[in-house]
C-alpha cells in the first residue's frame, strides 16, 4: 500500500479586481449582486444570521466580517479565506463538498461545525475553535497554528500528519481517531491521555 501523500495546501486568494472589493455590505445588499462571487474581497460586512444558502464563493477573501450563525446550506466555498472574522456556530458541514477549500486566520470559530468535511491540508492560524465539531472529518495534514481547541470535538476524525505542536486546550481519545504521523509536543500529551487518568510530569 502506497503511503498517503501530504496534501497540497491551496494558495490563499490575495488579488481582486477593484470593482470586486465590497466594504460594509449586509446580506440584502450583497444578494442584489447575484449568487456567484468569484475573486471578491469582502471587508467589514455584517452577515450574521444571514442566509447565504446556495451561493458560490470562489477565490474570495472575507476580512473583519461577521458571519455568526450564517446559514450555508448548499453554499460553495471554493478556496475562500477568512481573516479576523466572527464565525460562531457556522455550519460548514452543510456546504457543498465539491472543491470545498477554506483558510482561517485570527477567526472566532466557537461552536462551528465541520463534521464530515474534507479539510486535508487546511491551516487554522491563531483561531479560537473552542467547542467546534470535527466529527468524522478528514483533517489529514491540517495545521492548528496557535489555536485554542478547548472542548473541540474530535471523534472518528482522520488526523494523520496533523500538527498540534502550538495548539492549546485539546483533549481527545487517541483510540477514537486516526493519528498516524500527527505531531504533538510533550506539553500536549495530557490532552491525549486524560481518559487513562495518568499523571504526566
Amino acid at each position: 500500500m502506497k503511503p498517503r501523500r501530504k496534501p497540497t495546501a491551496l494558495r490563499k486568494p490575495d488579488s481582486f479586481p477593484a470593482e470586486n472589493v465590497l466594504t460594509g455590505y449586509d446580506a440584502p445588499r450583497l444578494l442584489v449582486l447575484g449568487r456567484d462571487f468569484e475573486q471578491y474581497h469582502l471587508v467589514g460586512c455584517e452577515l450574521g444570521g444571514a442566509s447565504l444558502a446556495g451561493l458560490r464563493f470562489a477565490d474570495c477573501l472575507f476580512e473583519r466580517c461577521n458571519l455568526t450563525a450564517a446559514k450555508l446550506g448548499g453554499a460553495a466555498l471554493q478556496n475562500v479565506a477568512f481573516l479576523d472574522c466572527k464565525l460562531l456556530g457556522v455550519p460548514f458541514t452543510t456546504c457543498q463538498d465539491m472543491l470545498f477549500g477554506v483558510h482561517f486566520d485570527l477567526c472566532q470559530l466557537r461552536y462551528a461545525s465541520f463534521a464530515g468535511k474534507r479539510l486535508a491540508g487546511t491551516r487554522f492560524e491563531k483561531c479560537s475553535l473552542a467547542e467546534a465539531d470535527f466529527t468524522n472529518a478528514d483533517l489529514t495534514g491540517v495545521v492548528f497554528q496557535g489555536c485554542d481547541l478547548t472542548q473541540t470535538i474530535f471523534h472518528d476524525t482522520q488526523l494523520a500528519s496533523a500538527d498540534f505542536t502550538t495548539a492549546t486546550g485539546f483533549s481527545f481519545d487517541p483510540e477514537s481517531n486516526k493519528l498516524t504521523g500527527a505531531r504533538f509536543t510533550l506539553s500536549g500529551l495530557p490532552g491525549l491521555l486524560a481518559k487513562y487518568n495518568l499523571v504526566v510530569e
